[in-house]
């Protein structure tokens, strides 16, 4: 401000010398002010620009560049990735209900009471039109988009209802009386949990009811102990409030027996809510008794976008309750627009589909499960698990092979000829061949839609549940047909693989160096693993020796190109690494195999020993070729005398009378790891080779193969087989008969008559001679070796 008030003041002054430095100070002044602003200006840009993420600088990007970044994240990866991870094609049905979300954002802006009168015919047209279509009269719809959070909310009312001073008094009524929900032990997984921690209840509120273990279906809800246990609770002073009952147990799809449920309720006044897949079959004109019980229940959800494939539409909890203010504090009715405007995405499709548009999706879905299941009655070896072969729409479905004297039921109970242990073994084998059979299926027929699944009685089974997969994969009845056929084409190899990792266990047992590795996940022939000499067996860490071996011994099997496939790995209890080996028909050698893999191993930690060794081994050698040295320099030390070493003396005395000292020296023969004198290179000129030892012969077993045969595969098989110990001696014998019919069968030419020759005597002469051989005329000895002329 001084300088600017001196420029001005000079501006001001009369003298026009100082009136021209007064500007030119103020423009000067101006110029550095400027710049000063525009370094503080980009100052600032810069460090909120550094804070800022890089989509969101400047002044905004336009709609193109947002909505091609969507797609590139959508389907960037899109070649790399499987056919099932890839986005489906949604239908004109889908847009619809993806068009509801965008109508439910533009909605909402408009003024209270439009959207009040909006709001709620939408609510009240999708509550009446689901009652009607799945059968449920009079009832009330609460739209959620996590498909447990209605559950939660009825148990809320529940509580709500049973206990009159919980508004007030809070959880100190329910410490008094403990409320308890019972749940089927076939719930879906976490449900329990899920519903404990909504509404803040101990764990010991749940009540776990089991299935049925003597009669009927092993995932239905076992009725008379579940009133046993409610009778328990009511003596012990708790409350018996919420029982889940299932139609289509979320892993089997089996219907629990309702309308006994239904009875046991309401004599004890339990709230009854039913749930599962099951429930898409009341829309149908025949519709199962045990399912159309559900509509007397006191609440059920249902799952319309699966059913109808339908992108990102709410599921829908249907109940009955006539007091609204209850409904309302627990959270089943809302005043706000917003969470009425969540049906306006099914009030739009449930338009467009129609009734008829509907029951065709769910028929067509239940259509696809029937002739599955009548297809698969004709496969052998499959087991399916079904309750109602006319009313369920999920098939679950698992390969299984009985062994000798087992019992063929559904409860797999061995017989007294059939060891636990046996059965043990042949369910994990048949778990990781169902496993992979799941896999196989999911890859050759992406619109199946299967499902891979673990039960607790019956193993690993493959699920088929069109009604939730169907609609959104267009799954059509062409697709079950090659479902069956893909399943036909994998039994043989599926049949074959219990014998061959039976036998692969004994050939591996019955080989020196080999482990066998029980891995019940692994559908391949079996897991082997080779302990080494230095092989820990108690350890369970990793082993950096025996890591380097397998990974040679995984290299050489996979140069031998045979069919099977190899893989490394670590063992299934350990960090040790093994071999898996793959899938195979029953043509394999599993013998020639087992051998191939020991004799290699051996072969490789052989080789590394020796490379190990042989620092040691050169060491040794040199120490014990320096002693040898040092003594021979003595000995001749000693034969030459003491006045032959001295350096003028010494040469006088060898001239007079030379010593005749012969070369001595040590050469290491790295092959036989031994000392050899160097004697024989000094007389003769030439560097000896030494003693070469003896080649060590394959431990591998040769076999005699056809052309083209690949490793690992047996030969002919039936009456035209060959055993394997005279195979060899037989194709000997065929070449010798063949030699001496072709001798026979000779031209004339080729006879004694026409070249005359020595007699056999004669000719033999020679052949004795080998002491006075004959020189031909280029001077060279010609002898001649009698095995080798023979």
């Amino acid at each position: 401000p001084f300088v600017l008030s001196s420029c001005g003041l000079l501006c001001m002054c009369a003298d026009p010398t100082l009136a021209e430095m007064g500007k030119n100070l103020k423009e000067a002044m101006k110029m550095l002010e400027d710049g000063q602003r525009r370094s503080e200006e980009e100052n600032g840009k810069k460090l909120i620009s550094g804070d800022i993420p890089g989509p969101l600088q400047g002044s905004g990007q336009d709609m193109v560049s947002i909505l091609q970044l969507v797609q590139n994240l959508m389907h960037g990866d899109e070649e790399e990735e499987p056919p099932s991870t890839r986005v489906q094609d949604i239908g004109e049905q889908g847009h619809i209900a993806l068009l509801g979300h965008s109508l439910g954002a533009y909605i909402s802006t408009l003024d209270k009471e439009k959207l009040r009168k909006l709001t709620t015919r939408i609510l009240s047209d999708t509550t009446l039109w689901l009652c009607r279509i799945f059968r449920y009269e009079n009832g009330c719809a609460y739209f959620h988009e996590e498909e447990r959070e209605g559950l939660a909310r009825i148990c809320r009312l529940a509580i709500h209802s049973r206990y009159e001073d919980f508004v007030v008094d809070g959880f100190n009524v329910l410490y008094n009386k403990k409320p308890v929900i019972y749940l089927s032990a076939a719930a879906r997984p976490g449900l329990g949990q899920y519903l404990c921690n909504q509404l803040g209840l101990p764990f010991p509120c749940l009540c776990r009811v089991p299935c049925n273990t003597m009669f009927g279906s092993q995932h239905q809800m076992d009725v008379a102990f579940l009133e046993k246990l409610i009778k328990d609770d009511i003596e012990r002073g708790r409350l018996p409030l919420l029982l889940v009952a299932n139609a289509g147990t979320a892993a089997v799809g089996h219907t629990d027996k309702i309308g006994r449920l239904k009875e046991l309720c309401e004599q004890y006044g339990i709230w009854l809510h039913v749930e599962g897949v099951n429930l898409a079959t009341l829309a149908l004109g025949y519709v199962s008794s045990s399912v159309l019980a559900a509509t007397k229940c006191d609440s059920m959800t249902l799952t319309p976008g699966p059913w109808l494939g339908l992108p990102a539409v709410p599921a829908v909890t249907l109940y009955k309750h006539d007091d609204p203010a209850l409904t309302l504090v627990a959270g089943l009715t809302s005043n706000k627009p917003a969470d009425k405007l969540r049906a306006l995405p099914l009030w739009l499709s449930l338009q467009y589909l129609g009734l008829d548009g509907i029951v065709e999706r769910i028929k067509h879905a239940c259509q696809l499960s029937q002739r599955l299941q009548e297809s698969l009655k004709k496969v052998d070896h499959i087991k399916i698990l079904v309750e109602d072969e006319l009313s369920s729409p999920v098939v679950v479905f698992r390969f299984f092979q009985e062994l000798p004297g087992s019992d063929p039921g559904p409860n797999v109970v061995p017989a007294p000829s059939v060891a636990p242990s046996a059965v043990g073994r042949e369910r994990h084998s048949c778990d990781a061949l169902n496993r992979w059979l799941g896999e196989q299926l999911k890859q050759l027929v992406p619109a199946s839609g299967l499902t891979v699944m673990d039960l607790e009685v019956e193993g690993t089974c493959v699920r088929f549940s069109p009604l939730m997969t169907a609609a959104a994969l267009g799954t059509r009845a062409e697709d079950m047909d090659q479902l069956v056929a893909c399943i036909h084409g994998k039994l043989p190899l599926l049949t074959c693989m219990l014998q061959l990792r039976e036998e692969f266990k004994q050939e591996v047992a019955g080989t020196a160096g080999l482990l066998y590795v029980d891995d019940p996940n692994w559908p391949g022939i079996g897991v082997v693993r080779y302990e080494h000499a230095n092989d820990d067996k108690n350890s369970l860490k990793l082993d950096p020796e025996g890591e380097k071996i397998h990974a040679g011994l995984l290299k050489k099997l996979n140069e031998l190109e045979s069919d099977l496939t190899f893989k490394m790995g670590p063992e299934y209890k350990s960090m040790k690494s093994c071999i898996y080996i793959g899938m195979a028909s029953d043509d394999v050698d599993v013998s020639e195999l087992v051998e191939t893999i020991a004799a290699t191993a051996r072969e490789i930690e052989e080789n590394s020993r020796l490379l190990e060794n042989m620092t040691e081994v050169v060491r040794k050698g040199i120490q014990e070729a320096q002693v040898q040295l040092q003594k021979a320099n003595e000995e001749r030390l000693l034969e030459e005398g003491v006045l032959r070493q001295i350096p003028v003396v010494g040469s006088v005395l060898n001239w007079f009378s030379p010593v005749q000292a012969s070369q001595k020296g040590r050469t290491f023969n790295l092959t036989a790891g031994s000392l050899e004198s160097t004697e024989h290179t000094y007389v003769y000129k030439v560097q000896g080779s030494g003693v070469t030892p003896p080649q060590t012969p394959s431990a591998a077993r040769t076999r005699q193969r056809l052309p083209g045969q690949k490793p690992f595969k047996r030969s002919l098989r039936g009456s035209d087989a060959v055993s394997e110990t005279s195979s060899v001696s037989h194709v000997d014998d065929l070449e010798k008969m063949e030699h001496l019919s072709g001798g026979q069968d000779a031209p004339e030419a080729d006879s004694p008559e026409q070249h005359p020759g020595p007699p056999a005597a004669e000719a033999e002469q020679p052949r004795a001679l080998q002491d006075g051989a004959q020189r031909p005329d280029d001077g060279r000895p010609q002898v001649e070796d009698p095995e080798s002329l023979r």
